[in-house]
């Protein structure tokens, strides 16, 4: 069946052209009508309830034509404003939050979630090592004064979770002033400090689009993460995380639940945000997600949750047919270049969709055990395409 994403103008979103979800939509939909001083912010295929994937011969709503939820979200970003200071909620602590508060944590799952870079792409991702945030607050005076000597003291001598957790506590529970006051501070007396640290253009950037907002102070506090295309993030439960810039895939299990406490005009949870997050440090370079190879065509994004994992087919222009191996579970397959004629088994037998950019194509558990590529007369380029599936790979 193939699909019609679901398009989310939220305001932190590219605008216009720019927007590789504004491209993806154009390339996917003859109906959908660019505007150029529109914001283009995520495209997402599936059946989630909040934006529910469309088959384009029916027009049917793929839940209904399922009968049955996908247990991941599968989108396309494109970020030209940073989200929000965030976690994800383990399953245990959704449960809990949509029960007690179902206006905000709008359904009872877990979210973990993985995103691939297709251009670069800028986030901060969990707690630096202690040692690199104590040499920040050392370095960037008007933080330790906000923080406060007691608690800077007893960071330099523990040197732990605990420690991160009380300096983290008290710096996101600070009065608006002075927290509007230290970013001001650090932005006249430590511009060289910044730019030897190459936190520059990124404070300045967050700093003019949130204006005394706290959360511009956890970048001295969180890893700075630079993607390039085809590297990845992988954000569990409870791991703080911010992406800033760049367009990027995104798969995750079925859920819209947010913690937030910073960077963002929603409502701030900071009380929740402490209590969940893991205040454990390591480097930027441990947050780049890995995938593994299968052979020189497909490699797969496996997190370490059932929910989903990510296949990225990339087929060179010389190459006539490739067979994917595949389980039955119903995938999401989204092409990013190329042509190819995709061959695969349906209920109604043998079916050829002709795939090009911004194709979505939702492939039935009646495909397994194998899916076929095939060359196509116009093709001259090589074909790349993401697809999110169950993750059968754990279990293999």
């Amino acid at each position: 069946m193939e699909l019609t994403g679901w398009v989310k103008p939220y305001e932190w979103g590219k605008v216009g052209i720019s927007s590789a979800v504004a491209q993806m939509a154009m390339a996917n939909d003859p109906d959908f009508v660019l505007n150029e001083n529109e914001t283009y912010a995520e495209m997402w295929m599936g059946t989630h309830f909040c934006g529910v994937s469309i088959v384009k011969e029916t027009g049917e709503t793929l839940d209904r034509v399922l009968k049955k939820d996908l247990p991941y979200l599968f989108k396309v970003l494109s970020i030209n404003k940073a989200l929000s200071i965030q976690v994800h909620p383990n399953k245990c602590e959704a449960e809990r939050l949509h029960k007690e508060r179902p206006e905000i944590y709008k359904d009872d799952n877990h979210k973990p979630e993985l995103a691939i870079a297709l251009t670069p792409f800028v986030a901060l991702v969990g707690f630096q090592p202690v040692e690199d945030i104590i040499d920040y607050i050392d370095e960037f005076q008007p933080l330790s004064k906000l923080i406060g000597k007691e608690a800077v003291d007893a960071l330099h001598q523990t040197r732990n979770a605990e420690g991160l957790k009380e300096c983290y506590a008290i710096l996101m529970k600070s009065d608006e002033s002075a927290i509007s006051k230290c970013i001001q501070g650090i932005a006249k007396k430590n511009k060289e400090e910044l730019k030897r640290n190459e936190l520059l253009d990124v404070f300045n950037t967050i700093s003019a689009d949130f204006p005394g907002d706290v959360g511009v102070l956890s970048l001295f506090f969180m890893n700075l993460v630079r993607l390039r295309p085809g590297q990845a993030i992988y954000l569990g439960a409870n791991e703080i995380h911010a992406y800033l810039s760049g367009d990027c895939v995104e798969c995750m299990a079925c859920s819209d639940n947010v913690i937030r406490a910073g960077l963002t005009p929603k409502y701030k949870d900071v009380n929740q945000l402490i209590s969940s997050v893991i205040f454990e440090g390591k480097s930027a370079q441990c947050k780049v997600f890995m995938p593994y190879r299968i052979d020189d065509t497909v490699q797969v994004f496996v997190p370490p949750v059932d929910d989903f994992a990510v296949i990225h087919v990339s087929i060179k222009y010389i190459v006539d047919t490739y067979k994917l191996q595949i389980q039955p579970f119903g995938s999401i397959l989204l092409t990013l270049t190329g042509v190819r004629n995709l061959k695969l088994n349906t209920k109604e037998g043998r079916k050829q969709i002709t795939l090009t950019r911004g194709s979505i194509v939702y492939i039935p558990v009646e495909a397994a055990p194998e899916i076929e590529f095939e060359h196509a007369e116009d093709c001259n380029e090589d074909f790349s395409a993401y697809i999110a599936t169950f993750n059968y790979f754990r279990k293999a």
